[in-house]
């Protein structure tokens, strides 16, 4: 089984443990496999093995009634954790005939049960994501020149807050020796702290031995200064959003590190060309936007500027790959790719609520579509400074496109920030109690009472699936704007952008390949719809105006888009 990032309910194991566990005949090495099974298929034709012994296991088990209870019980546990899948419940259904009603029936069951899961929409959208994760790798005019990455043999890391020591915890899990810098011994300690809390809880999974664990630490370094970064051949900046701070540290890196080192920044929505102009190093500059909790989320957004060198890029794909991420590249713009595009998200969501809908009926939706966390529980976790701090980014580059609500700002104001302050859209009681706040409502009418505006009845009168669209097509409307402006250079690379870094449900393909199973023509006729009765927030952008035109499929590769790309990517 290869494994990736869209398993639902399974893992992989390996070939010893299956074997353990009889799910694996026999392990046999390359040089012997035709030999031995030459035998055994001759063995099975004269009945003097069974043919698949795992069939006849039943030593788990005590009875039928005990199988029974077992599997509505994973039925139950499956319809919780994905309320919208079928196939899940296919499976354990022909896992129970088996046990029931013996092997052999269980296979005939399978094998019906599959072919008609095969044609599913689902499974075409699976299949799909499977395919665009493997495809992030190839990026046109980069991957295909033959350039070979440079080593790297020791990395450097300035900032050991959270996305800090992420960052070191994912590299020193892959063997990267790394060098961790902070500012005094405090904020060091802490960081160091962190990241032995992230090992830590790999040994109490059983991820990690404690041997493991010593071993994976020793590779860690703290300073106080950059003398130990001369020998390092990738730095990654992960300190807080401050532009001229930045701006001091990479003056600090071009003068201390080697001349071939690239020099990373993990800001999320600052311009790289801004962050690099007290340099001489700009052909070495590139973001690596990890998404939080870095050392479990496995997207990486590879953010280059046109001045940046395809080797640096080439050797953070390689780093990226080496760390068990999945890179995209993308070009330099406000918020890159994840952040921008999922800006509408909670930006919807917000005008919404200013015009009559209920905060939690907006996270029902969401959630019953199939993110993991509608957009107010996620500003919550974010945390509000983050998400204000955010928005001032995006109304100072986007302000036509921007709803100014005034929702979060009230909330601030009575240091309600989200989750750490345990208090947000919703109320928290330590990490497993999350309860709506009926406080919410004040703040609410405070809000719609300086947007000037009343409930509006149609608004309250749809269901969860048309709020999710009108969530939902001005996300699609900014995926658009990145493919038309060359940011992105496949629509599959939102697709995986949008499923690894936001937890859009891969069952549904990716943000553009479900938009082409609704069609431009509709989301650009419902945007237009939005646009005359809310406002510009939701004005269909050129790119899917001329989709929606000419029916043409948003994902589809177009030349112009392709030919602006190369100035870009």
């Amino acid at each position: 089984m290869e494994q990736t990032h869209f398993h639902q309910f399974s893992k992989p194991i390996k070939a010893e443990e299956a074997h353990e566990l009889g799910l694996v005949d026999a392990i046999v090495s390359p040089n012997d496999l035709l030999n031995v099974a030459h035998h055994w298929a001759l063995d099975i034709c004269e009945s003097r093995r069974p043919w698949v012994r795992a069939l006849y296991k039943s030593d788990k088990l005590e009875s039928p009634e005990e199988a029974r209870e077992i599997f509505n019980f994973a039925r139950a546990q499956a319809k919780m954790q994905a309320a919208n899948l079928q196939h899940p419940l296919v499976c354990i259904d022909v896992i129970e005939e088996g046990i029931v009603s013996g092997p052999r029936t269980g296979l005939r069951k399978e094998a019906m049960a599959f072919q008609e899961l095969f044609f599913s929409d689902t499974c075409k959208s699976l299949v799909h994501a499977l395919f665009s994760q493997r495809a992030t790798s190839k990026v046109p005019g980069i991957t295909d020149l033959g350039l070979m990455p440079r080593r790297v043999s020791k990395a450097g890391i300035v900032g050991g807050g959270h996305m800090g020591s992420g960052i070191a915890t994912a590299l020193i899990l892959s063997q990267y020796p790394v060098i961790l810098k902070e500012v005094n011994e405090e904020f060091l300690n802490t960081g160091i702290d962190r990241i032995k809390e992230n090992l830590q809880s790999r040994v109490s999974k059983g991820k990690m031995t404690e041997e493991k664990f010593e071993n994976t630490l020793s590779l860690l370094t703290g300073v106080l200064d950059y003398e130990k970064f001369k020998s390092v051949d990738l730095v990654i900046e992960a300190i807080a959003e401050n532009v001229k701070l930045k701006q001091q540290i990479f003056a600090e890196l071009e003068r201390h590190c080697p001349s071939h080192c690239v020099l990373a920044t993990n800001t999320s929505t600052i311009d790289l060309n801004l962050i690099g102009e007290k340099t001489n190093s700009q052909d070495r500059i590139v973001g690596a936007h990890f998404i939080p909790p870095v050392h479990t989320m496995p997207l990486l957004e590879i953010v280059r500027t046109p001045r940046t060198s395809l080797q640096a890029v080439v050797t953070l794909l390689d780093v990226g790959k080496n760390i068990r991420k999945t890179p995209i590249v993308v070009g330099n713009c406000t918020g890159f790719v994840v952040n921008r595009m999922f800006f509408p998200y909670t930006q919807a969501a917000l005008l919404l609520v200013d015009h009559g809908m209920d905060v939690y009926k907006i996270d029902q939706a969401c959630t019953k579509f199939g993110m993991p966390k509608g957009p107010f529980r996620l500003a919550d976790l974010v945390g509000f400074g983050v998400a204000l701090a955010t928005s001032m980014q995006y109304l100072e580059n986007f302000p036509e496109r921007v709803y100014k609500s005034m929702l979060i700002p009230l909330m601030i104001e009575d240091k309600r920030t989200g989750e750490a302050s345990e208090k947000g859209f919703y109320k928290y009681e330590g990490k497993r109690k999350v309860n709506p706040d009926p406080e919410i409502t004040n703040y609410v009418e405070e809000s719609r009472r300086i947007a000037g505006t009343t409930p509006d009845p149609e608004l309250l009168k749809l269901d969860d699936s048309a709020i999710a669209e009108m969530v939902f097509f001005p996300v699609i409307n900014e995926a658009c704007r990145i493919l038309g402006e060359g940011i992105a250079v496949k629509a599959s690379d939102l697709d995986i952008a949008s499923i690894l870094g936001m937890g859009f449900p891969p069952y549904r393909g990716g943000i553009m390949y479900w938009a082409d199973s609704i069609g431009a023509r509709r989301i650009h006729a419902k945007l237009l719809e939005w646009e005359v009765k809310y406002g510009q927030f939701f004005k269909p952008c050129t790119y899917l105006a001329e989709r929606a035109a000419g029916g043409v499929p948003l994902s589809a590769p177009a030349l112009a888009t392709m030919n602006q790309a190369k100035g870009k990517l």
